[in-house]
C-alpha cells in the first residue's frame, strides 16, 4: 500500500522492467539535474581571489624584509671598506712588489666580512622576529631573509671593492712612481663568505621562535571532551517504581452485618459525657 501521488522508484521500475534483474546494491546514487544545484549544497566559489587575499600579506612581508636587508647591505659595504685591513704595495722599477711579504692582511679582510655578515644576519633576523612575532612569523619571513642576505652579501662585496682601492696596479704605480707606496684593492679570497649572512640569519630566527615564538594550543587529549574536561556519562534513568497493589475489598460480616468503620459508632458505646 502507497501513498497517492508518490513517484515510482527508479530502481524498483528497472527490476520491474527486467524479470530476472535485481537492483544493483553498489550502483551510484543517480546524478541530480544539472538545472537545479543540488539541496543543502553551497556553490562553490572560485578560490582565485582567497588565494590572492592569502599570498598579498606574505608578498609584501618576504619584499619588505629583502628591501630591508639590501638597505643593510649598503652599511656592511662601508664597514667593510672601513675596518677591512690593506695590502700594502711597492714599486720596485718595472716591478710591483708586496711591502709585508708575510703579512696576512688578505686573509683579515675576509676575517672582517665574515664577523660583519655574522652581525647583520643576527641584526636582520631579530628585527624580522620582533616585527612579524604578533602574527606567528611565516615562510615569507624566512625566504626574504634567505634570499635577502644572499643579495645583502653580494651587493656588499661588489660595492666594497668598488669603494675600495683601485684594482688597476699598473695606473697606481705609475702615479707613485719608483720607490712609491700604494694599497691594494681589497676582495674575497673565500667566496663562502657570502653565505654566513643568510645562514646565521636562518639559525637566529630558529632559535627565537622555538624560544619565544607564538605557540598555537595543544589539542585536548583523547579522553577528554571538547574544552579539556572529563567526559559526563550520562546518568541511567531511574527504574519505574512498581505499581502499589489494589486494595482487597473488606469481607462482608457473618449474618449479614455490615462491617463497621473504625470512626463508626458501635452498639453498645456510649456516646460522648
Amino acid at each position: 500500500m502507497t501513498v497517492p501521488n508518490t513517484p515510482p522508484d527508479p530502481t524498483r521500475a528497472d527490476a520491474d522492467a527486467v524479470p530476472d534483474a535485481t537492483p544493483n546494491p553498489f550502483a551510484p546514487p543517480p546524478a541530480p539535474d544539472a538545472g537545479t544545484p543540488p539541496t543543502g549544497l553551497a556553490v562553490a566559489q572560485s578560490p582565485e581571489p582567497r588565494l590572492l587575499e592569502r599570498l598579498l600579506p606574505e608578498l609584501r612581508i618576504g619584499a619588505g624584509t629583502v628591501l630591508a636587508c639590501i638597505v643593510v647591505g649598503l652599511v656592511m659595504a662601508g664597514l667593510w671598506v672601513w675596518l677591512a685591513p690593506k695590502v700594502p704595495l711597492v714599486v720596485d722599477g718595472d716591478r710591483i712588489l708586496y711591502a709585508d711579504p708575510e703579512g696576512e692582511q688578505r686573509a683579515g679582510a675576509d676575517a672582517v666580512f665574515v664577523l660583519i655578515g655574522l652581525g647583520a644576519g643576527i641584526l636582520t633576523a631579530l628585527g624580522a622576529f620582533l616585527i612579524t612575532r604578533r602574527r606567528g612569523g611565516g615562510i615569507a619571513v624566512a625566504v626574504g631573509l634567505v634570499v635577502g642576505g644572499l643579495l645583502g652579501s653580494v651587493g656588499a662585496w661588489r660595492l666594497g671593492r668598488w669603494l675600495g682601492p683601485s684594482d688597476n696596479l699598473i695606473a697606481e704605480a705609475r702615479r707613485v712612481g719608483n720607490g712609491g707606496h700604494f694599497d691594494a684593492s681589497i676582495d674575497l679570497g673565500a667566496m663562502g663568505a657570502l653565505v654566513v649572512w643568510p645562514m646565521t640569519a636562518m639559525v637566529v630566527l630558529l632559535a627565537l621562535s622555538a624560544a619565544f615564538g607564538k605557540r598555537e594550543q595543544d589539542p585536548p587529549p583523547y579522553w577528554a571532551g571538547p574544552y579539556g574536561q572529563l567526559p559526563q556519562t550520562p546518568e541511567a534513568p531511574a527504574a519505574p517504581e512498581p505499581p502499589a497493589a489494589p486494595e482487597a475489598p473488606a469481607a462482608p460480616a457473618v449474618g449479614g452485618e455490615q462491617p463497621v468503620s473504625d470512626g463508626a459508632a458501635r452498639p453498645g458505646d456510649r456516646g460522648p459525657g
